[in-house]
């Protein structure tokens, strides 16, 4: 089934019932399944009406969660287009190389991105419409004649809304999707600096969809909490498939700041997160127990029941499931949660996998083992290629979730199958009763705790567009207290003729903290055109060539980050 059949078939068996809760102007506002359809129409009326989008035109999604988001992506897909959602986080030289890249048509943007859009459009030849959502300030010059044709989201819903109703409705007339149809290209960090699309059809989020409903008890009383991005493979998923699917209810936060008053509010029973908002909402728990000397005392002389009573009611008191993804996380927090009394699970998946492969069983009778991220979701079959006398080898995938391959990049497509099956570049090993165990990583990518994934050739292709800067390594580093989780690194050897030209400049010698200071800022000034996560928090200088292979590569296991800092 397509993401446009499994959303009618919700609003035709609970049409009624509430899909999103969202808060604007300090009041929260409803959504029902029946009137979203009607909003997909809408927009869907005025993306073939007025943008002319048809049956795999490429659409962008640049935006913060919102309904509109969501609307947006339904709107798109259900004309049977390729929506292509954009991490709001990315400067303006990797939104350019992925408009471009897909060759997209027409962009939703919230209203702050209009100052980028302007300044990239004419490096996105195939841009032909932007659609603004918030749009407040009456200063933006969407009069002005332009080549892109600028557009304010409610004006199009508006003019387009007596259309979207009648028999005619483009939602009705032209062709819908089918399940093998494209619905999304997800862009991911490449190894060479260029991001990758994956492309992921209908029938590999539905099936995902359906192998997680399969593998976990999901309910339609129950309430999912969406606070991590929805251009995230794992929370478009889990936060927005899934529910809308089995005709659940989606709760926003309005940011990460009230998350626990939103909590409070909308009484969530099922909350996926990364590991870093995991451990954020043990220590607040952890936190307020030491804060309450009664209740401290309580929990240290082992009489929890009424402690884990106030957390489960400070949280909602609904939650039954909280679900980690994205990254590893400490199994010190997966066993402080269970303390609490609450249910948390670990999962396994990549983006072109739709995401998610693997899960902690958390059916009635079914339990996870430590260190293990869980059981292959039904349907799904993972591997262990060329395992060594251990059992640890190369995870690879195979089920009906996995991508057709990369857009435009049939070298890059290529490289990461074998005979059907998807090689992930992780390294695992599954015991007797199917459970995975991570071990490391093949590739040398970066994960933050964020879930974010970071390839370091891609931040050192830019760095080493500094004149001053001959070659430089990036590498993950754990700061002491970490088990989880990387920030990124680099050691950045110098340039010798370009310090020399420099020293002539200055007519004197440099000392080596000089030299040392003007690296670190040409690390500073390459970096501000990377992402923020992406960003070297640390720089160490090496003051010689790195040791390389015969083929000239740099021999990256041998360097570690110390404790210099940017």
């Amino acid at each position: 089934m397509t993401l446009r059949e499994f959303l009618e078939q919700s609003v035709q068996r609970v049409g009624e019932k509430v899909l999103m809760r969202h808060k604007r102007g300090g009041e929260w506002h409803e959504i029902s399944y029946a009137e979203f359809l009607a909003l997909v129409r809408n927009a869907s009326e005025f993306l073939a009406r007025i943008c002319h989008v048809r049956h795999g035109t490429r659409v962008a999604i640049l935006a913060g969660n919102s309904p509109e988001w969501c609307i947006a992506y339904y709107a798109i897909v259900s004309l049977g287009a390729i929506a292509v959602p954009i991490d709001a986080k990315l400067r303006e030289q990797e939104i350019t190389h992925i408009l471009s890249d897909s060759g997209t048509s027409t962009i939703f943007a919230d209203a702050r991105f209009y100052a980028t859009i302007r300044d990239i459009e004419d490096a996105c030849p195939d841009l032909r419409h932007a659609v603004f959502f918030n749009v407040l300030r009456r200063d933006l010059a969407f009069s002005k004649p332009r080549r892109v044709k600028y557009h304010e989201f409610e004006k199009l819903m508006d003019a387009t809304r007596t259309f979207s109703e009648s028999k005619d409705a483009a939602y009705t007339r032209l062709p819908a999707p089918k399940d093998d149809d494209i619905a999304s290209f997800i862009y991911t960090s490449g190894t060479t600096g260029r991001q990758k699309g994956a492309m992921l059809t209908h029938a590999n989020f539905t099936s995902d969809f359906q192998a997680m409903y399969d593998s976990i008890d999901v309910f339609e009383d129950d309430n999912f909490l969406l606070l991590l991005p929805l251009n995230h493979a794992f929370a478009f998923t889990t936060s927005l498939v899934v529910p809308i699917c089995a005709g659940c209810e989606i709760s926003f936060v309005e940011s990460l700041r009230t998350i626990s008053e939103n909590i409070r509010e909308t009484r969530p029973t099922i909350v996926c997160g990364v590991p870093l908002l995991l451990e954020k909402i043990r220590d607040k728990v952890k936190s307020s127990i030491k804060a309450n000397k009664v209740g401290h005392s309580l929990w240290n002389m082992g009489l929890r029941a009424p402690i884990r009573k106030r957390i489960h009611e400070n949280l909602g008191g609904r939650i039954r499931l909280f679900i980690s993804g994205g990254a590893p996380i400490d199994s010190q927090i997966l066993s402080d949660f269970a303390d609490f009394g609450l249910h948390p699970v670990e999962g396994y998946g990549l983006t072109e996998c739709a995401p998610v492969v693997a899960v902690t069983p958390c059916n009635e009778g079914q339990r996870g083992k430590p260190g293990s991220c869980g059981k292959a979701l039904e349907g799904i079959e993972i591997a262990i290629l060329d395992a060594n006398e251990e059992g640890v080898g190369m995870i690879a995938v195979k089920g009906p979730n996995v991508m057709k391959g990369y857009f435009n990049n049939p070298a890059a497509t290529e490289e990461v199958f074998r005979d059907g099956w998807f090689l992930t570049g992780d390294l695992g090993r599954l015991d007797e009763e199917g459970f995975l165990f991570i071990t490391g990583r093949k590739k040398s990518l970066i994960v933050n705790r964020e879930g974010k994934n970071i390839y370091p050739e891609e931040v050192e292709n830019q760095i080493n567009r500094s004149p001053y800067i001959m070659e430089c390594v990036v590498l993950g580093y754990r700061e002491e207290n970490e088990s989880v989780g990387e920030h990124v690194g680099v050691i950045v050897a110098p340039d010798e003729e370009a310090i020399a030209a420099k020293e002539k400049q200055l007519k004197r010698k440099m000392t080596e903290d000089e030299v040392r200071d003007l690296l670190k800022s040409e690390v500073r000034a390459q970096a501000q055109q990377l992402a923020d996560y992406k960003r070297p928090r640390k720089v160490q200088v090496r003051w010689e060539e790195f040791n390389k292979t015969a083929t000239g590569k740099i021999k990256r296991y041998l360097y570690a980050m110390n404790e210099a800092s940017l």
